[in-house]
C-alpha cells in the first residue's frame, strides 16, 4: 500500500479561486485543479492507494465548520481528512479534545500562513494537547516559497517547540525544514520527531517560464536527500507530495528511484503510515 502523506484539496466551489491565488503568490505551477476529484484521479495515474489531506486554517473562526466537514469526509475513496485549528483560537484545546472525538487521525499546523512562531506559547499548548490526545501533527517546516525571508518554524524554533511540549507525534513537512536542510539534522534528528518527504526532491515548476533558475531555489539532490533518511532513520520518514503542488507520480518515481533499501523505501512508501493511521 502506498500512503501519500501530505495532500490538499479545496471545496469545488473555490478551488479554481484559491489554486489561482496560491499559484500567483508562488509562482510555481499546480499539478491538479485542487479539488477531491482532481486528487483521485491524480491518485489514480500514480497508484497510489490512500492520500492525507491537510487542510490549513487560515481564520480562527473557520476552525470547527472545517474540522465537521473533515470528518464527514474521511475514509471516502481512499482519502484520510486531518483536522486544523488555529493558534489564536479561544479554546483550541477544547476543539483538539472534540476532534479526537470525530475520529479524526490527526491536525495540520503551518506557522507561516497561521503567522505565529512554532515555539510561541500558543502553538506549544496545542502541540503538548494534541500528544495528550495521541493525534499526529504534521506541521509545514522551513521557509515558503509563497512567502520570502518569513521565517516561523526553523529547525531550532521547532526543537525548541518540542522541548516544551514535551511527547507529541510531530511529522516536520518538507524533509525537516524546507531550504533549511543543512541544519535539520543536527536540530531534529536526536528528537522524537518524524518527517516528510514533501516537495524536497526534484524541481519546481514555474508558473512562468524562466521565472526560476535552478540556482535560486535549490531542492534536495539524491545524495542529500538519502543522508537525511539514514539521519532519522527510515522508519522515521513518510511519503508526502504536497499534491496539487507536486506531480504525485513523479513523486513517487523519484523515491523509487533513490539509492535506498528495498526495506527503507517500503517504510517511507506506506509502512509508517499504515502505523501511524492504524490502516
Amino acid at each position: 500500500m502506498v500512503i501519500d502523506f501530505h495532500t490538499h484539496t479545496f471545496p469545488d466551489r473555490i478551488a479554481a479561486g484559491a489554486i489561482g491565488k496560491l499559484q500567483q503568490a508562488s509562482h510555481s505551477a499546480a499539478f491538479s485543479d485542487g479539488t477531491m476529484g482532481g486528487l483521485r484521479a491524480s491518485m489514480r495515474r500514480a497508484g497510489i492507494d490512500c492520500s492525507v489531506v491537510l487542510p490549513v486554517a487560515t481564520n480562527p473562526v473557520k476552525v470547527a465548520s472545517m474540522n465537521d466537514l473533515s470528518a464527514q469526509l474521511t475514509g471516502k475513496d481512499g482519502l484520510i481528512y486531518f483536522g486544523c485549528i488555529h493558534p489564536e483560537m479561544e479554546g483550541a484545546e477544547q476543539e483538539l479534545t472534540r476532534m479526537a472525538a470525530l475520529g479524526l487521525k490527526g491536525v495540520k499546523l503551518h506557522p507561516v500562513y497561521q503567522g505565529v512562531d512554532i515555539d510561541d506559547v500558543r502553538f506549544v499548548r496545542i502541540l503538548a494537547k494534541a500528544g495528550e490526545l495521541g493525534l499526529t501533527v504534521v506541521m509545514h517546516a522551513g521557509d515558503d516559497i509563497g512567502f520570502p525571508g518569513v521565517v516561523r518554524c526553523s529547525p531550532e524554533m521547532t526543537r525548541r517547540a518540542l522541548q516544551q511540549a514535551g511527547n507529541v507525534g510531530l511529522i516536520c513537512a518538507h524533509m525537516g525544514g524546507w531550504r533549511n536542510w543543512e541544519r535539520v539534522a543536527d536540530c531534529l534528528a536526536d528528537t522524537s520527531a518524524m518527517i516528510d518527504t514533501a516537495f524536497s526532491l526534484g524541481s519546481i515548476t514555474p508558473l512562468e517560464p524562466g521565472y526560476y533558475a535552478p540556482q535560486q531555489l535549490p531542492m534536495l539532490d539524491e545524495e542529500g536527500f538519502c543522508q537525511l533518511v539514514r539521519a532519522f532513520g527510515s522508519q522515521r520518514v513518510v511519503f508526502g507530495t504536497d499534491s496539487p503542488w507536486a506531480d504525485q507520480a513523479e513523486s513517487l518515481r523519484q523515491i523509487k528511484a533513490l539509492p535506498l533499501t528495498d526495506a527503507e523505501k517500503a517504510d517511507i512508501l506506506g509502512g509508517n503510515a499504515r502505523r501511524l493511521l492504524g490502516v
